[in-house]
């Protein structure tokens, strides 16, 4: 469950790497020459309105609310005070979550659209009333000169029609979770309504999807969306394939393992849709929120608090680069395309793809030995397995028509944990619904088959591997997941002309929790 609403270390990948989304040839250099700027996010300890789903009054809602915009004065200071020029805050992180659609109503500002009107309202505080969030974090921006953004709760007034069709509520007024952005002199720049909610009773779906935008001197274009929304098409991946290369990424992220944990997801939605991504999260315990990052393609600085860690917000600040607009790199995309899978593979790895001494081929569909399957759920998924109990091997295993191929090699061959090789391709229903091809090498909880997918937090094994699926999307996204919660950066990634996507990695420096290749099938949603 990625989101909840109602209920660092940093790397450097410098090797080249073909990209998994656009099948683009990108690497270190994948950069304006000299061009970066100096990014913050920052994990907020929420305080929370201890009982939210009781109606307030106005002065109170604002005098909890203030309790949060005093922690953000703090930490605005402190990136400044770092060289920040962007500073991201997390979702739902002013005024909480767990209300109803009457009781959140005094947390509500109507927040005007920057499209239609210039508004500042640090300096033009008057021109709206019951503005007060909407005036505090535009002076915050202002005062410590940068751009900031944060996630508040909209109130839109509607329409009431007599349309069967119409999308407006009963009560007249559209209730919105959402971003708003402000340029470093404090004007309101950007206003941005989550597409995809999450259990979210006190908030509407936008009538149409919002594809929300705005520019810096910096570092040029910033794409904004929420939470939930990274798993869906609309607008991420609009927001990409418009060749937006920054995205901002305020969550409420409850992490769910072996596939979804924070920086796990959003590392690889990074790295497959090669784009930066600033994710801002909350840090709440009791609801396994924790987990914030500065992702690149090639590196990422993040933190995720372990077991026994206090339970305090982190303030993230990194200097990354200028990534070019797409459109600049659509003709070499389509060259590589054209080029087939053999001029990526030239790319993207060395001259061999097997860790042992000899291979056979390494398509997916090529004969290789059967090994005893079985089905065990990874996050309500009947995900189809194989065990891994050889000191090394080439195995197969395929969920319907949809297969994946592992080569692996364990550098210790006394191991003692059990892991499993699994591929799941369908509809996944709980908590959301979307479609899925999945292929994951999974440390299994215990030593017996059927604890293979159940959550898994530490591990000590570690194995050189080539992962590998027959993919019939473009969309899937990598990831590396280790011991405690860290990060490792494939070796090397390739797609092929027939969506067949290889990771590769060696040299693990922690043992492995789980290595994905998460593949959405954003078309089958909705059959």
């Amino acid at each position: 469950m990625p989101c909840v609403k109602e209920t660092g270390r940093k790397m450097l990948f410098i090797m080249a790497v073909v990209s998994v989304y656009l099948a683009s040839v990108i690497g270190p250099t994948d950069s304006t020459a000299d061009s970066s700027y100096v990014a913050a996010v920052y994990e907020h300890k929420v305080i929370l309105n201890p009982d939210p789903r009781t109606p307030v009054s106005r002065h109170e809602a604002l005098q909890h609310m203030q309790k949060n915009l005093d922690i953000y004065e703090e930490q605005a200071a402190r990136a400044a005070q770092q060289g920040a020029q962007i500073l991201v805050f997390p979702e739902d992180g002013i005024h909480g979550f767990n209300f109803t659609r009457s009781s959140i109503a005094a947390y509500l500002e109507t927040i005007p659209d920057p499209q239609e009107e210039s508004w500042n309202p640090c300096t033009e505080p008057e021109r709206h009333n019951n503005t007060e969030v909407l005036q505090r974090l535009s002076c915050m921006a202002r005062r410590n000169n940068l751009y900031l953004v944060a996630n508040m709760p909209d109130l839109q007034p509607c329409p009431l029609k007599t349309s069967p069709t119409s999308t407006c509520p009963p009560d007249g007024r559209w209730q919105f979770n959402t971003n708003v952005a402000f340029r470093s002199d404090g004007l309101l720049i950007a206003r941005y309504h989550k597409q995809n909610l999450f259990f979210e009773q006190s908030f509407d779906t936008p009538p149409e999807v919002e594809v929300i935008t705005f520019d810096t001197p910096f570092a040029g274009k910033f794409g904004l969306f929420i939470c939930f929304d990274i798993l869906f098409h609309d607008p991420a991946v609009v927001l990409v394939e418009m060749g937006v290369r920054q995205l901002i990424f305020p969550t409420a992220w409850m992490n769910t393992l072996p596939l979804l944990d924070s920086v796990q997801f959003h590392s690889a939605f990074s790295l497959g849709a090669n784009v930066t991504l600033l994710a801002a999260n909350i840090r709440n315990d009791q609801r396994i929120m924790k987990g914030s990052g500065i992702y690149t393609p090639f590196s990422a600085t993040y933190h995720h608090a372990w077991k026994g860690d206090p339970e305090e917000g982190r303030l993230l600040v990194a200097r990354v680069p200028v990534l070019e607009p797409l459109e600049v790199k659509q003709s070499a995309a389509k060259e590589v395309e054209a080029g087939g899978g053999e001029s990526a593979s030239s790319v993207a790895t060395d001259s061999g793809h097997c860790h042992q001494d000899s291979c056979d081929d390494h398509s997916p569909d090529s004969v290789h030995p059967s090994h005893p399957t079985f089905i065990s759920f990874m996050f309500h998924d009947p995900f189809t397995f194989v065990l891994l109990n050889a000191t090394k091997g080439d195995v197969k295993v395929c969920n319907g028509t949809f297969c994946c191929h592992l080569q692996y090699r364990w550098l210790l061959q006394d191991h003692k944990e059990l892991y499993a090789l699994g591929a799941f391709a369908g509809l996944h229903t709980v908590d959301g619904r979307y479609a899925l091809q999945v292929c994951a090498i999974v440390r299994c909880a215990g030593l017996d088959q059927s604890s293979c997918g159940q959550e898994v937090e530490e591990a000590e094994s570690k194995m050189d591997f080539l992962l590998e699926g027959n993919f019939d999307t473009k969309y899937v996204y990598p990831s590396i997941l280790t011991s405690r919660m860290f990060l490792e950066q494939p070796e090397s990634l390739e797609k092929a002309a027939d969506m067949r996507v290889t990771m590769k990695h060696s040299n693990m420096k922690s043992g492995l929790v789980t290595a994905c290749l998460y593949g959405r099938m954003y078309h089958l949603d909705n059959e």
